[in-house]
């Protein structure tokens, strides 16, 4: 049996951005309450624009700048 349920608009774009081809969000929420969302859910699913990919290159670098400095402060 099918049921109506409503979600805020951020869900739904998190569901979109988790759905696979050819899976129903039903799926999506059922793999997902399965065993919880991991990056690995949307890896290559086209998701993620090349600009938000820059931010998270980006973030990453940042805070390998960061670990690198905290590192020579801590070791001397």
């Amino acid at each position: 049996m099918a049921r109506t349920i409503a979600v805020s608009d951020d869900v739904y774009d998190l569901l979109v951005k988790a759905k696979l081809p050819h899976e129903s969000f039903s799926d999506v929420i059922r793999r997902s309450l399965k065993r919880g969302m991991k990056l690995k859910d949307i890896a290559g699913s086209r998701t993620i624009s090349r600009e938000d990919w820059k931010k998270v290159i980006e973030a990453f670098e940042e805070q390998k700048r960061l670990d690198e400095e905290r590192r020579k402060r801590l070791l001397g």
